[in-house]
């Protein structure tokens, strides 16, 4: 944890005051800390939560051997602002992690269901799935399922995209625009992430399946999507920072859509939504006049 007073109330009350402080925690097996070094030192297994924009600085304070010989999960669903690489190629990059080490925890799964205990599905990507296997038995329970997938890249791309699709979606409805259009927007944003794959990382893939198709769903559709709820801000007419300030929390989406555009401007595949997106975002076009463009390219 970044901040002593958070550790100091977990420790004492049980429960984190910022996020999802309902859930009330075992501390006979969690050990909240600000010392990083620390806390990967001791470890095993290590899990990547923090937003995509603030991993370096998160980092920082770890030598380049900080993860030798330990496995590394990335449950990060964005990509490094600026570098516009993924976060699994920034650990390996910089920190030296083998393929075989790395994973990706992909859904379709919002933590606050989790933490209701509501039936949850993980998929944990990964070049090894000896690896992967085992890191899902330390995940399952009697209400979180998880299974193994050897595409890490795909998986750690599409979890990018969905971020991206969902900004659309609550732009969408922000415009005031009905489930008809988000249906078909949704659909031909599956096509869109399909193109997208094919360019940077062909592989034939099942992308109907859980990891795919079910994360971009419950994404786009969810009540506790902060990328649909940001994007519905903008859609309302908040500015970027308006909305970034009320909200308090980070939509990955609005770094990913600078980081696929920019990407995108070498691979030159057609993607309308993320073009969109990134107009209405970074160049401040009207929503209005992005989706007017968006209405007549949909099939």
């Amino acid at each position: 944890m970044r901040n002593g007073n958070d550790v100091q109330h977990l420790t004492k009350f049980r429960h984190n005051p910022r996020y999802l402080s309902q859930v009330s925690f075992d501390l006979d097996y969690v050990e909240p800390s600000t010392d990083i070094r620390a806390v990967v030192a001791s470890s095993d297994w290590v899990i990547l939560a923090v937003p995509a924009a603030f991993v370096q600085q998160a980092l920082a304070d770890l030598p380049e051997d900080a993860f030798s010989g330990k496995v590394v999960a990335s449950a990060i669903k964005g990509m490094i602002p600026k570098e516009n690489v993924l976060i699994t190629d920034y650990v390996k990059s910089r920190y030296g992690v083998e393929d075989e080490n790395l994973l990706v925890i992909a859904g379709p799964c919002h933590a606050e269901e989790v933490a209701l205990e509501k039936q949850s599905y993980l998929t944990i990507g990964s070049h090894n799935l000896a690896t992967a296997d085992r890191f899902c038995e330390l995940l399952r329970n009697r209400y979180v399922k998880a299974n193994p997938l050897d595409d890490l890249d795909g998986i750690e791309y599409c979890a990018v995209m969905k971020n991206i699709i969902a900004l659309a979606c609550g732009i969408a409805r922000g415009q005031n625009y009905g489930d008809n259009f988000q249906a078909v927007l949704v659909s031909n944003a599956m096509f869109e992430i399909e193109r997208f794959l094919d360019a940077i990382m062909p592989l034939h893939r099942a992308l109907t399946g859980s990891a795919y198709l079910g994360d971009l769903l419950v994404t786009a559709y969810s009540q506790f999507s902060r990328n649909r709820t940001f994007g519905n801000m903008i859609g309302r007419g908040y500015t970027v920072k308006s909305a970034q300030v009320e909200m308090n929390m980070v939509a990955e989406g609005y770094y990913a859509v600078q980081s696929i555009y920019e990407l995108n401007k070498k691979l030159k595949v057609d993607m309308p939504i993320t073009r969109a997106v990134y107009h209405i975002l970074y160049e401040r076009i009207s929503p209005a006049v992005e989706f007017e463009i968006l209405k007549d390219k949909f099939k």
